[in-house]
């Protein structure tokens, strides 16, 4: 048994200071819990990087006390670290809800993942894991089943929101659990961890409800076919789609492979309802009439590869862009993505369509809570402390303003980063611990973790001041130059043979293999001499620093 002065540690590897690769890591005695293991999507700088998940080198250290994985819903930047992380915990338990589950199910198959049981954890549930009582409770947010996690531990009862907001009319009749939440207030929360990306929002999120409304506004009295692009794994808004179609006796093609595998399992697993009429076989869109045809798919955040990309560029195999069309972008860009979206709206334009997108009509609401429903969710839990989560550092900072106006002591506020532990004692007062190694994992085609700082340098110099080879050939027993030095440029400007700034470093080159004088050159050495006079050279001349790269061939 733990020492009963033992503290329990939260900490986040990754989500605070951020969007994306949530994972937090809940540590008492020799038992650890995690919740959630995201992924984020790299920004610009990180050239080539498809994608990064947290570092866990934490729990790799303590493996054999990862007692289990709990998800609070199946969203990319929640799950979508999983596939790269649960390799190195063969036998950990991954806890999700039902949909969650489905949609885990094809993750793992792809990735080959056998080792990992899944285990059904709903709302409403309660179960033991070591010293900790897990107990879900359902928020509303933009995928069925999202749930929250309350934990009751020795030194008391924390809840973990995930990503959530205040839905009194969701599409699927399932109510966020208040009772719960007002339960566990009146138990005494020591720790309230709570999703921040609407913190700067005033007011209320509206009701997913309002999204269909928009939709039948912009359909009713249209003749040419209506085509929807939104999140794969936003099933009320796909549910929403074939609602809307209904009403105007249309049928819905779905397109996209992450949102065909996603509507098959919301469909199987119930969470998904229409006629089976109204359901258009993407191969029939050609023969169907205008006037009768919706198409839900994917590329509402612009990607290059996704449907509605391939639509305005006149590359998809099954949908071509008419005039006539009518294209609602339900989803607003995720900061970073705003340039792609804007391209593949102009594209849409050009190709002749009518497109309604975030500036224009509201045909999308957020998942996430705003100011008065976090206020209202600080009013339940009443936490002795609180750390917020899920957003950027100002958002977790205008987060913590409205716990201390709502009554958190100021001192029991921690806006931390990545890798930042917080210990909550048996008294309930809580402290920042020691600090963990939270950094980026990179993934980059099948490599996870090999790319590093070093090669991201070098890529981001190639994409800026391009490389500069040099090639030279070396008597290997004189070690005097044989022939001319052979130049070649990609990504920086002076590439001519006749260029005076080649013929001068051609000159630089010769001087510097020459130098050596009689003694039998060293290759290394040689390519020392070359790279550092030919990078000095070119910076004098040209103010730039291309990677130069020098290769001597002994003859």
């Amino acid at each position: 048994m733990p020492d009963p002065s033992t503290p329990l540690r939260i900490i986040p590897l990754g989500g605070v200071g951020e969007i994306g690769k949530n994972c937090y890591v809940f540590e008492y005695g020799d038992d650890i819990v995690v919740i959630d293991c995201g992924l984020m999507f790299p920004d610009e700088e990180m050239f080539g990087i498809d994608l990064v998940v947290p570092d866990v080198t934490y729990l790799k250290e303590r493996r054999d006390r990862v007692r289990a994985f709990l998800i609070t819903h199946a969203h990319e930047d929640h799950v979508g670290g999983l596939p790269y992380v649960l390799p190195e915990f063969p036998g950990v338990p991954v806890y999700a809800s039902t949909l969650a589950r489905g949609l885990l199910g094809i993750k793992f198959r792809e990735h080959k993942l056998h080792n990992n049981p899944m285990i059904a954890l709903d709302p409403g549930d309660e179960i033991s894991i070591g010293p900790f009582d897990v107990i879900p409770f359902r928020v509303g947010h933009s995928i069925p089943d999202a749930m929250g996690i309350a934990l009751r531990t020795p030194v008391g009862v924390v809840v973990h929101t995930g990503d959530f907001k205040f839905d009194h009319t969701p599409i699927d009749g399932k109510l966020s659990d208040f009772a719960t939440l007002a339960r566990m207030g009146e138990e005494g929360v020591v720790c309230l961890l709570s999703d921040s990306t609407r913190a700067e929002n005033p007011g209320y999120t509206p009701s997913e409800r309002t999204v269909g409304e928009a939709f039948r506004e912009i359909m009713e009295g249209l003749e040419g076919r209506v085509i929807v692009a939104t999140f794969a794994s936003n099933i009320a808004r796909i549910q929403q789609v074939f609602d809307a179609a209904a009403t105007f006796d249309r049928q819905v093609a779905v397109v996209g492979r992450s949102m065909e595998q996603n509507t098959r399992i919301a469909a199987d697993l119930g969470y998904l309802t229409y006629a089976p009429s109204q359901f258009l076989p993407k191969d029939r869109i050609a023969d169907n009439p205008a006037a009768r045809t919706v198409i839900a798919t994917t590329g509402a955040q612009g990607e290059p590869m996704s449907g509605l990309a391939r639509m305005a560029n006149r590359d998809h195999r099954f949908v071509e862009i008419q005039p006539g069309d009518t294209v609602i972008v339900s989803a607003s860009p995720i900061p970073g993505n705003e340039e792609y979206v804007a391209r593949t709206i102009d594209n849409l334009f050009k190709a002749g369509a009518n497109v309604y997108y975030h500036t224009i009509k509201h045909a999308h609401v957020s998942g996430h809570a705003s100011q008065e429903e976090l206020k209202l969710m600080l009013g339940l839990t009443k936490p002795k402390n609180f750390i917020p989560m899920h957003g950027e550092f100002r958002m977790q900072v205008q987060h913590g303003r409205l716990a201390i106006e709502t009554g958190v002591a100021p001192e029991g506020v921690f806006i931390i980063e990545n890798g930042t532990s917080i210990e909550i004692l048996p008294d309930g007062s809580a402290r920042r611990g020691q600090p963990v190694a939270a950094g980026y994992v990179l993934v980059d085609g099948i490599s996870v973790g090999e790319v590093g700082d070093v090669v991201l340098r070098d890529r981001r110099a190639l994409a800026s001041d391009g490389m500069f080879m040099v090639v030279v050939q070396v008597d290997k027993q004189t070690g005097r130059m044989v022939g001319r030095p052979e130049i070649i440029t990609r990504g920086f400007v002076h590439g001519n043979e006749e260029d005076p700034i080649i013929e001068e470093a051609i000159r630089r080159i010769r001087e510097a293999v020459d130098s050596p004088g009689d003694r039998i050159s060293e290759v290394a050495l040689l390519k020392s001499q070359i790279k550092d006079g030919v990078s000095r050279f070119l910076y004098d001349q040209t103010k730039r620093r291309p990677m130069v790269f020098p290769v001597v061939v002994e003859v």
